[in-house]
């Protein structure tokens, strides 16, 4: 027996219980099934057309750039138009999102590669697992469909985020997430993205692309 198993048995025969009794279980259970919402920030809070127009405004507040995009199928168009606009090469890198691989790249002049990055990629394109309108956050999740890497090493991070899936804060985010993998099923990294990279550790100087995008630019879609 472990010095882990040992303390809790000491603890289990002062409370003259077994660990396994079904009551107390339930009883457990149900305090953690009912637990109440903690305190969230009025801002951000609203209808879809409000927590818009706060991640916009939030978002542009630390220098990502925001285009709003009728349909889905308009997104490469949209997207080769910011490369052309930057002077960057029409090629991007992404993962193996059914959503992103349907888009007609092709038709918009878009060259597209699979998988992860390994730093030496210009510009990458993710899909957001969602918004974030109190401080105009990203929140992404890890795996094949969306590589992690792809998030922080190309120098200018693309990404494509539906109207719909953006709440009004942290805590609903972590709710549509346990809602949508379920208990045990969780990413295994959740990754919170607000704006370019940035740091003023040199002479309080500001400067982009520190540790990461220099540039962070997200297609909205609205339908």
């Amino acid at each position: 027996m472990s010095a882990r198993d040992d303390i809790l048995a000491n603890i289990r025969r002062s409370l003259g219980v077994s660990g396994t009794d079904a009551p107390r279980r339930a009883s457990v259970e149900a305090r953690l099934a009912a637990h109440k919402r903690g305190i969230a920030p009025q801002r951000g809070q609203g209808d879809l057309a409000g927590r818009l127009a706060m991640f916009i405004e939030q978002a542009q507040a630390v220098a990502t750039s925001i285009a709003r995009v009728s349909n889905i199928a308009d997104a490469p168009a949209q997207i080769a138009a910011f490369l052309h606009e930057h002077d960057l090469p029409a090629r991007v890198i992404m993962g193996e999102d059914a959503r992103l691989r349907d888009l007609p790249w092709e038709e918009a002049g878009v060259a597209v590669s699979y998988g992860r990055s390994f730093g030496d990629d210009l510009n990458s394109v993710s899909f957001a697992e969602a918004g974030i309108a109190e401080t105009g956050t990203l929140a992404f999740v890890s795996g094949a469909h969306n590589p992690t890497t792809l998030n922080f090493l190309p120098d200018n991070h693309i990404v494509i985020l539906r109207a719909i899936d953006i709440e009004a804060d942290y805590e609903a985010v972590w709710a549509r997430l346990r809602d949508r993998f379920g208990a045990g099923l969780m990413p295994r990294t959740v990754n919170l993205v607000t704006g370019p990279s940035r740091s003023a550790d040199i002479e309080q100087k500001l400067l982009l692309g520190a540790h990461g995008p220099r540039r962070l630019h997200v297609a909205i879609i609205e339908a």
